[in-house]
């Protein structure tokens, strides 16, 4: 496979900037353009020459690559093609401006260009889908062996400037993602929120084949959920998470209502029952985690926190007079207290002797603070220093931020708390499947089968519906008596 050299890389990253192409997206267009190059080099076709386009797509077909994916390798290589236009013809005494591409594999010195190897006859045409091209060595302007460097956009010549204001003009669909952004933003939703609606906007985009957003209308929504039922066979939240984005992206960005969806092929929702664990199988996974893990681990369970909001936890959250966590911001913008466990207390006061610990030695070394939430450091400048805004559970390593170059502290990153529940589930041999949400389902249960109240246990939740917390009724065994009796019956009665 082709390695693409730098000079390259950086000429085609900054086309990439000019059309707009979304920063999560250019490393797909990379990927497409050395697929690209590889197959022209291995067919020997012209690089520069946009009929080599077609073969290739064709290619792509033959290898069941989807409508989608031939859509976005044909724009990664027409903005090259484009690239390549820009450049102005060098002199016949120039060198080339980019090296040839270096291979994976080692490869034998070929022979001058017009000359076959010796002992080996002239290629043989390859025939694909009934077109025929021959492998040869190409003259004129397609000498070199290595692909051209697309120019870059600031040395493209004076009569291509109309092209330039073009790229530089976003395309509708990148203001309309950009509107999103921005009304999700206004609304205060969360960054996940934000980033689940833009992706399912961008997938209708590329569903769409880049159709203008101000001409989709719903029947493009119903070909679009209805392929994502049958064709993807995806859960029934998944499509209703779908829907309620693109509903929001039509009557938001687009300012158009959905109308009726009649004829969408609906998933059907399973009933879910959560996994739980028994409180032997709970200790064997703590014993298998190593700290801070299995602390992290224990607040989960015995407070019934999801995982980022453990992981959002702040010193000031802690009140240990009244033994009280205050968990901000929780799921829906939404603040709760828990009960602290007993049992945490000594150990939760020893953490944060330690967090403490850390904390002053970052001060000492200049750092610049946490990260703090909304508006709150234009508001108290010097809250990112403070001891009570600091978190329960800090990252190992400080943050580089790159507008301001200053060194900030995060938090502990989900994904090394759910490694470390994974393996210690391994270790545990549970005979259960567990993540770290299944702690909150077994804090919920055991509430449950200790007759707590189920409206109590929705409070400790933060469940804004009691259907919600209904689900954990089927996770305890039941004590319902089920013979039929009257209540006159239970025990004797005065009249």
């Amino acid at each position: 496979m082709i390695r693409l050299p730098e000079a390259l890389q950086a000429k085609y990253q900054m086309l990439l900037e000019k059309n707009a192409i979304p920063p999560r997206e250019r490393p797909y267009y990379l990927k497409w353009l050395r697929y690209y190059l590889d197959f022209c080099k291995k067919n020997a076709l012209p690089y520069a020459d946009s009929h080599s386009l077609l073969p290739f797509t064709e290619k792509l077909k033959e290898k069941k690559q989807t409508a989608t994916q031939i859509h976005q390798a044909e724009q990664a290589v027409n903005i090259y093609h484009a690239g390549i236009s820009m450049t102005p013809s060098p002199e016949p005494s120039a060198r080339p401006a980019v090296s040839p591409p270096a291979t994976s594999d080692r490869s034998e010195k070929k022979p001058p260009l017009g000359q076959n190897a010796p002992g080996k006859e002239a290629p043989a045409p390859v025939v694909s889908q009934g077109k025929i091209w021959v492998k040869n060595n190409f003259t004129a302007n397609n000498h070199q062996n290595s692909p051209p460097a697309p120019a870059s956009p600031a040395s493209a010549s004076p009569s291509s400037g109309h092209q330039n204001q073009a790229h530089e003009t976003p395309s509708p669909w990148d203001q309309a993602l950009l509107s999103l952004s921005n009304e999700i933003k206004v609304r205060q939703y969360s960054p996940k929120t934000l980033k689940s609606y833009t992706l399912w906007a961008e997938k209708l985009r590329y569903f769409t084949l880049h159709k203008p957003p101000e001409i989709l209308d719903v029947e493009d929504v119903k070909r679009f959920l209805t392929f994502l039922a049958v064709e993807r066979k995806v859960a029934a939240s998944s499509q209703n998470q779908a829907f309620n984005a693109l509903l929001f992206f039509f009557r938001h960005v687009l300012h158009r209502e959905f109308g009726t969806l009649e004829g969408v092929v609906r998933v059907k929702r399973k009933p879910y029952i959560p996994v739980v664990l028994s409180r032997e199988e709970v200790g064997r996974v703590i014993g298998n985690l190593k700290y801070p893990f299995d602390l992290i681990v224990k607040i989960l369970y015995g407070c019934g926190l999801r995982l980022s909001e453990c992981m959002k936890l702040r010193i000031q959250d802690f009140n240990f007079d009244a033994m009280i966590l205050t968990i901000h911001d929780g799921k829906g913008k939404k603040d709760r207290t828990v009960p602290i466990p007993e049992k945490l207390k000594k150990e939760l006061e020893n953490h944060l002797h330690l967090v403490v610990e850390k904390y002053e030695k970052d001060l000492a070394a200049g750092y610049a603070g946490v990260f703090l939430p909304s508006a709150i450091e234009r508001k108290y400048p010097g809250a990112a220093k403070e001891l009570v805004w600091q978190w329960v559970f800090p990252s190992k390593e400080l943050t580089l931020v790159p507008d301001t170059g200053e060194l900030r502290r995060y938090h502990l990153h989900e994904t090394h708390v759910q490694k470390a529940i994974k393996m210690a589930v391994r270790k545990s041999k549970l005979l259960k499947r567990a993540s770290a949400h299944t702690f909150r389902h077994t804090f919920a249960s055991h509430l449950l089968a200790a007759n707590v109240d189920l409206r109590t246990i929705q409070e400790l939740l933060g469940h804004s519906d009691i259907r919600t917390t209904m689900i954990y009724t089927h996770t305890v065994v039941s004590t319902t008596i089920k013979e039929k009796k009257s209540p006159l019956d239970f025990e004797e009665m005065v009249f």
